[in-house]
Formats: C-alpha cells, sequence, structure tokens
C-alpha cells in the first residue's frame, strides 16, 4: 500500500525576508543529517549570491520564481529561466548565482554513488507518478492546490505543502489540480 507522510511548512512560510539578504532553509536530508547522501534546500534570494564551495558533491539546482544567471571561475556565464534545471558538479562548479528578481531556488545535493531527480514544472490537470522498489517521491506544491491520490486514499495540498510519498510497486500515485509544482524522486532510506 502506498504512504503518504506531511512535512511542516512552517519554516517555508517565516517571517518576510528584508531586501538584501540570502536565506538558506534545509528541507530534508538522507539517511540522517550528519552523514547525509542526499540533501534538499530552498535558497531565498534578491542578490548576488555566492555558491558554497563543494569537491564532494553533485547538484542538481532550478530557479522557482525569476531567472538567473549562473557565473562560473572560468568566466562563462549560464541563464537559466524559471523551472529550468541545471546539474553542476566538481568540474562544473560555478560561483555565483545573480537573480533577475527576487526568487526562491531548490538545491538537491548528493554525494558519493546517490541518485536522484530534480523536477519543478506547472501543473495543470492529472499526472502519474511511478517509482521502481525501492524509491519514493518528495513533493512540494509551490502555488495553486493539488490532491494526491493513492491507492483509495487522498491527501490535498495548498501553497507550500510538502509530502513524502511512498509508493508501492505497481501502485501508481495520481496528483491532481493546479499551480506549479516541485518533485524528486530518491531512494527509499
Amino acid at each position: 500500500m502506498n504512504e503518504l507522510s506531511r512535512l511542516p511548512t512552517e519554516h517555508l512560510q517565516g517571517p518576510p525576508r528584508p531586501e538584501g539578504t540570502v536565506y538558506v532553509t534545509p528541507i530534508a536530508s538522507g539517511p540522517d543529517d550528519e552523514a547525509w547522501q542526499w540533501q534538499m534546500t530552498m535558497v531565498d534570494l534578491d542578490q548576488e549570491a555566492e555558491f558554497p564551495a563543494h569537491d564532494d558533491l553533485r547538484r542538481q539546482f532550478v530557479p522557482l520564481d525569476a531567472a538567473v544567471d549562473i557565473a562560473f571561475p572560468d568566466g562563462r556565464t549560464q541563464h537559466l529561466s524559471r523551472f529550468q534545471i541545471a546539474e553542476f558538479h566538481r568540474a562544473n562548479a560555478p560561483r555565483t548565482c545573480v537573480p533577475s528578481d527576487r526568487t526562491r531556488t531548490f538545491n538537491l545535493k548528493l554525494r558519493g554513488d546517490a541518485q536522484g531527480e530534480l523536477m519543478a514544472r506547472p501543473l495543470n490537470g492529472t499526472m502519474v507518478l511511478l517509482a521502481p522498489s525501492g524509491w519514493r517521491w518528495f513533493v512540494l506544491l509551490l502555488s495553486g492546490q493539488a490532491s494526491v491520490i493513492a491507492d483509495h486514499r487522498s491527501q490535498q495540498l495548498e501553497a507550500n505543502d510538502m509530502l513524502w510519498i511512498d509508493p508501492a510497486p505497481g501502485h501508481p500515485i495520481r496528483i491532481e489540480g493546479g499551480g506549479e509544482i516541485v518533485l524528486v524522486r530518491l531512494p527509499a532510506i
């Protein structure tokens, strides 16, 4: 049977940030917080921000509210539109992120052989999620409303609601609604 588990959203709905700040919100990590192999964070920024140097990880990165320009140490610049996902690693490590306007960005960081996949997109109607045995889904509804339907149970989501889905093999999960959504597929803990 599919399992649905809500995450608390209080830290995503904190007080407004003053202009000129960068704020990092840890969302989840595994298999534990100290020796994590994967980690999800959201960064709220309205000015140029440096990427922390990490030699031991791969990063999947997506701007959620506005376009950004990513600058690299060799002088290259990569423009990313909203919901355009970029992957960075040791040989392609970015230096700074310059937003065109205030934006949140979502990061999936992977260490060692850890696997994971980040997706961000509009939600318009129904989407079906499948996961092979040993995988789970993380869902963050950025805006709008949605229902997550698993077996004969339903979970309603509003903006900023987060949910873990542990799917049973061969049992599809449906997400129905409208808005914008971030999905992450990760190995089950």
